[in-house]
């Protein structure tokens, strides 16, 4: 049985198939929460120069050692202390077209998880206080981000359903409650680090360190049919 739809007269009888196809109505949809973090991520470093190389990796590793027992001593697991980085690199002077050998550096980077958010300030002076002269970025992060981003789904959901329904509403179309296709178009994304200013390494008083709130953001997409 064939049936004829006002409004398309000059494409000729269509089946139902045929006319869902058409009448198709697809929105994207936004929803954000905020989360207070609840842990640091902290990007921690030893760099020591000297012309002759041992001894610039073993004056970077007895330092690097204290600052590891330091940040130990304020409660950090050892498994929450993991080298991000080690490098080692001739260093010269650039003078006159002439190139002069100074000496080389050594480079070990360390990524801190501070699970006790309070103390992020603290570990930063013990960690310099102990020999580390490189603090170069800070990532505030909430332990568990997929409850936060599942709520953020939520929302975008619900944003999109409204979007729809305002717009069946002027189009004066009746809208299929059930969507036909639900897509995902956000993931999770990693928290950004923060740049660690190096002047405050120089500062005599404990360094002041503001998490604020993170912003958790999911998008969809979903299509509905209409009549």
């Amino acid at each position: 049985m064939y049936y004829s739809y006002p409004g398309y007269q000059n494409m000729g009888f269509r089946q139902p198939n045929d006319q869902a196809k058409l009448n198709r109505l697809t929105v994207t949809g936004e929803g954000s929460v905020s989360a207070v973090p609840d842990q640091a991520m902290i990007t921690i470093g030893v760099i020591t120069e000297n012309m002759n190389l041992s001894t610039a990796q073993k004056e970077n590793a007895a330092k690097t050692s204290s600052v590891i027992n330091a940040l130990m001593s304020l409660g950090i697991s050892q498994q929450d202390i993991q080298t991000s980085s080690y490098r080692i690199e001739p260093q010269y002077n650039y003078e006159n077209g002439q190139q002069t050998f100074r000496g080389y550096r050594v480079e070990h980077q360390l990524q801190v998880t501070v699970k006790d958010i309070s103390k992020t300030g603290q570990v930063i002076d013990q960690a310099v206080a102990s020999g580390a002269n490189s603090v170069s970025s800070i990532q505030f992060t909430v332990s568990n981000p997929d409850a936060f981003y599942n709520q953020a789904l939520t929302a975008a959901i619900q944003n999109a359903q409204q979007k729809a329904v305002s717009m069946a509403r002027a189009l004066q179309v009746t809208l299929q409650p059930v969507p036909i296709v639900v897509q995902e178009l956000s993931q999770p994304l990693p928290p950004t680090p923060v740049p660690f200013q190096a002047a405050t390494l120089a500062q005599g008083a404990g360094t002041p360190i503001q998490p604020g709130e993170n912003k958790i953001t999911a998008t969809v997409k979903i299509e509905y049919t209409y009549s």
